[in-house]
């Protein structure tokens, strides 16, 4: 897949870097990704993986621009309140590189359609805000045999790390789940939503950038991945923070014993 002049000249600073090349701009033109959300984390990972070449990026979301939006999320505009995310978000990524194909999935995605969504893509990216949905997504990216790279953020904090459980780790154990790391799903009411509880603007900018990063890290093939590994940002201190994962043979999902063997046995509904 050759590259244009305009996308030559574009991707310039990628072209130069031994890691990337042409071979790599090219791997990340034919590249698919999914993004889970449009909000705050999935502003400025859109943002970047536009940026960067991402052939084609697949955006799910059901919800519409707010006002209150616009201090974080900030793929969208003032001019583009009340219309969906996913077409404020594609406005914003065409206006910024034109060689991007976007697809819009303008709804929720759940145990009934999320597999057959993330069979089209090679890497999904989840940016949602509630523990429910963290949970559906990563399920299916186990049952998909799809890497996930999943943020999270609180107040003035926030954790990044990459799951694979399809895949085995170096020790011949499967990498961990996102179970592993959270045990089952939380009750509701247990970690209070960001309409609850606030959050800095420029925070989701911080992890949502970097799971960019990480996303391209793992179509390029380069750099060490985040596999087994929790990254965790202290915004206040400015200090980061990163702790082991490890595959946990009691979890549900991925187990010596599992009892989720399909989306449609576990519950995902916000409790």
């Amino acid at each position: 897949m050759a590259l244009s002049p305009d996308e030559i000249e574009r991707y310039a600073r990628h072209l130069v870097l031994h890691e990337v090349g042409g071979p790599g701009q090219n791997r990340l033109k034919s590249a698919k990704v999914l993004v889970v959300g449009a909000g705050g984390l999935g502003a400025p990972l859109l943002y970047y993986l536009a940026a960067a070449g991402i052939g084609t990026i697949g955006i799910i979301d059901h919800d519409t621009v707010s006002l209150s939006n616009l201090q974080r999320q900030i793929i969208h505009t003032t001019a583009r309140i009340g219309i969906p995310k996913t077409s404020s978000a594609r406005e914003t990524i065409q206006a910024l590189n034109p060689h991007v194909h976007v697809i819009e999935h303008s709804q929720r995605i759940t145990a009934g359609n999320a597999l057959e969504i993330i069979a089209n893509y090679d890497i999904v990216a989840d940016g949602c805000d509630n523990f429910p949905t963290r949970y559906l997504v990563s399920d299916a990216c186990f049952f998909a045999k799809k890497t996930l790279v999943t943020a999270a953020v609180g107040q003035f904090d926030g954790q990044l790390s990459t799951f694979k459980p399809h895949d085995r780790s170096p020790d011949g154990a499967p990498w961990p789940t996102y179970r592993c790391l959270m045990g089952e799903l939380p009750p509701r009411g247990l970690f209070p939503a960001c309409e609850e509880a606030g959050v800095l603007g420029a925070l989701p900018g911080v992890l949502g950038s970097m799971q960019a990063m990480e996303v391209i890290k793992e179509l390029l093939g380069i750099g060490e991945s985040l596999a087994g590994r929790l990254l965790m940002y202290d915004a206040l201190a400015t200090r980061f923070y990163e702790t082991k994962l490890s595959w946990n043979p009691d979890n549900s999902l991925t187990g010596t014993n599992p009892s989720i063997t399909s989306l449609q046995q576990s519950n995902y509904i916000d409790r």
